[in-house]
């Protein structure tokens, strides 16, 4: 089962992050993780890839250098890039960026540090987090839609996005 929710929650959810929900929801029982336990990000990634490519985004294929998908954050003299950030997949024409996490969502903080990244990214308007519906007898997808609904009912924290969508698989 696909969960879904999209923030702020006074925003509708915008058409193309409901096409982004729509190709989770078309290998929703490839990717379930309360059934396929152990099944990496990498896997569900390349489950998505054809569909996140049709719609338009760029994505990661490996680990090395020429597989990532590379977002610039800062640029130098001549418009040289100074620094950038990795991203799973990214929708320039869209702004949108995309990070599946598995694991580490939760335990290691990462949907944070994804936060973080997609701030910093020039041009990225909306971010989406995949996270596991289950890992390891824990709810990942509800520990991160409570700390997201607490980072925008609170108010104490502007983010530089117009929101964010957040996915369990």
């Amino acid at each position: 089962m696909i969960n879904w929710v999209y923030f702020p929650k006074s925003s509708p959810p915008p058409e193309f992050g409901l096409l982004v929900v729509a190709l989770f929801e078309e290998v929703a029982d490839a990717i379930d993780s309360t059934t396929t336990v152990g099944q990496h990000s990498d896997t569900v990634m390349a489950r998505l890839r054809p569909g996140l490519e049709e719609l338009g985004f760029r994505v990661e294929k490996g680990k090395s250098s020429e597989d990532k998908i590379v977002v610039p954050v800062l640029f130098g003299r001549k418009g040289k890039i100074l620094k950038c950030f990795n991203a799973d997949a990214h929708a320039a024409s869209k702004g949108w960026v995309l990070e599946v996490e598995a694991g580490r969502a939760v335990d290691n903080n990462q949907f944070l540090k994804d936060i973080f990244q997609a701030c910093m990214m020039h041009d990225v308007l909306h971010l989406a987090i995949a996270v596991r519906n289950t890992y390891r007898n824990s709810d990942d997808f509800a520990k991160v839609e409570s700390f997201l609904e607490t980072l925008y009912v609170s108010g104490r924290l502007q983010l530089p996005l117009k929101g964010i969508l957040l996915i369990g698989y």
